[in-house]
C-alpha cells in the first residue's frame, strides 16, 4: 500500500512528508492505522544527528496509537479493530529478561530493531523499490505502520487515542521511573529535575507512590506551575546552587529519591549530589548527547548514594501500559493537560520548533 509519511532524509534537515510504500504484515506482525502520535524529544534527538545510533533515510516517530487493520499469521493476542499503543520497548513474555522482574528490556527483537529492521531482518517500508529502515521498530510519523505483535499494547477503546499515545514513551517513562525503577516509598522526599514530559511523569509517579514531599526543579515558571498541578508540593528554579538549596531544605542530608529528566549531564550530576547520604537513590531517565559522560565524585557513592538508569520507566509494555491507561480513565492521571498542540502530519517540523522553544509539553499529530 501507499501512504504518506515524514521521512528523515538527512541529519540536521527538516523532515520531508512524502509518499512511501508499506508492505503487508508477515508472520507475527500487525498493520496499524495510526490515529495519533506524539512528537517526542527522541525524534528530534535523532533528526539532529546527535544520536550515535541514528540512521537515515528513515520514517521517524515512536509515540503512536491507532487501530489494528490487518494481522499476519501467528498473531494470537490482537484482532482487527483492536486499539493499540506502539511500544519501542517490546515484551515477548518468553526471553530471560521478560521472565525476570529485574528488567523490562526484552531481548527478543533488540538486535534487528536497533539496526532499523523488523524481527526477520527485513523492512516493510520502501521507496521507489528501495527498502527504507524503520525507526525504533515503530516509524509512527506515518498514516500506517507494520510492527511485531509483541511491540503493541492493547488498550481499552474507551481511551481517546490522542491521549493514549503519550503512554507510548514520555509519560510512561516518567511514571515508571518512580513506580517501577526507583519504587518510591510512601512518605519519602523526592526531587525531580526537569518539568518536560518525562519529568512531569515522574512527578505523577511520585504522587501515585504517596511521597510526602515532591520538589520539582526547572528553569520555566510555567512548567513548574504545571508540576504543581500534577502533584509537586514545592518547586524550584534550577541553577548552579540547586544542590545546595535542596540539601538545605532537607535538613542537610538530601532527598530520598532524585530523578533526572533533562538529558543534561551537568543536571545529572546535580541529581546525584542531591540524593540523601546513606540511602539516596538517583534515577537517570534523560538521554545525554553523543560522547557525553557523567562525572560523579566517588565519595558521594561511598557515603551511600546509588545511581541507576531507567529505560521506558522499567515498564513491561504489553502488561502495564493498558493499566496506566485505565488509571488515566479513572482520573488518577490528568493526561489532557499535557497535550498542548494538535498538528497535522504536514506540520511535523513545526512540532520540533515548538519543542525547541519549550512551547507547551507535547504536540500531538492527529491523522484523522
Amino acid at each position: 500500500m501507499k501512504m504518506r509519511a515524514a521521512v528523515l532524509e538527512e541529519f540536521g534537515k527538516p523532515l520531508v512528508v512524502q509518499e512511501v510504500d508499506l508492505a503487508e504484515p508477515k508472520g507475527g506482525e500487525v498493520l496499524v492505522r495510526l490515529v495519533a502520535c506524539g512528537v517526542c524529544h527522541t525524534d528530534l534527538y535523532t533528526a539532529s544527528g546527535t544520536d550515535p545510533s541514528g540512521y537515515a533515510p528513515t520514517v521517524l516517530g515512536h509515540e503512536g496509537a491507532g487501530v489494528v487493520e490487518a494481522i499476519g499469521e501467528e498473531v494470537s493476542d490482537l484482532a482487527i479493530g483492536d486499539h493499540v499503543v506502539t511500544l519501542f520497548s517490546a515484551q515477548c513474555r518468553e526471553c530471560d529478561h521478560c521472565a525476570s522482574s529485574r528488567t523490562n528490556l526484552c531481548l527478543a527483537i533488540r538486535e534487528p530493531q536497533g539496526q532499523g529492521y523488523l524481527p526477520d531482518g527485513t523492512a516493510r517500508l520502501s521507496r521507489d523499490g528501495e527498502p527504507m529502515r524503520h525507526f525504533m521498530g515503530t516509524s509512527t510519523f506515518a498514516e500506517y505502520t507494520v510492527m511485531p505483535e509483541i511491540a503493541l499494547a492493547k488498550v481499552t477503546p474507551e481511551a481517546p487515542l490522542d491521549r493514549a499515545c503519550l503512554f507510548a514513551c514520555g509519560l510512561t517513562t516518567g511514571i515508571g521511573a518512580a513506580t517501577n525503577t526507583a519504587k518510591v516509598d510512601a512518605g519519602s522526599t523526592c526531587v525531580v529535575f526537569g518539568a518536560g514530559m518525562v519529568g512531569l511523569g515522574a512527578v505523577v509517579g511520585c504522587r501515585l507512590q504517596e511521597a510526602d514531599r515532591i520538589i520539582c526543579v526547572d528553569l520555566s515558571e510555567e512548567r513548574l506551575e504545571l508540576a504543581r498541578h500534577h502533584g509537586a508540593t514545592e518547586t524550584m528554579i534550577g541553577g548552579d546552587e540547586a544542590v545546595e538549596r535542596i540539601v538545605e531544605t532537607t535538613g542537610g542530608f538530601g532527598a530520598d529519591f532524585t530523578f533526572e529528566a533533562t538529558g543534561n549531564v551537568g543536571v545529572m550530576r546535580q541529581a546525584v549530589e542531591s540524593a540523601r547520604m546513606g540511602w539516596g537513590l538517583c534515577t537517570v531517565a534523560g538521554v545525554a548527547g553523543k560522547g557525553e559522560t557523567l562525572d560523579v565524585i566517588p565519595r558521594f557513592l561511598i557515603t551511600g548514594r546509588r545511581v541507576c538508569g531507567s529505560s521506558f520507566g522499567g515498564v513491561k509494555g504489553r502488561d502495564e501500559v493498558p493499566k496506566l491507561v485505565e488509571r488515566y480513565l479513572a482520573g488518577d492521571i490528568d493526561v489532557d493537560s499535557f497535550v498542548s498542540h494538535k498538528l497535522a502530519l504536514d506540520d511535523v517540523n513545526h512540532g520540533f520548533e515548538l519543542m525547541e522553544a519549550q512551547d507547551g509539553i507535547r504536540s500531538v499529530i492527529d491523522f484523522a
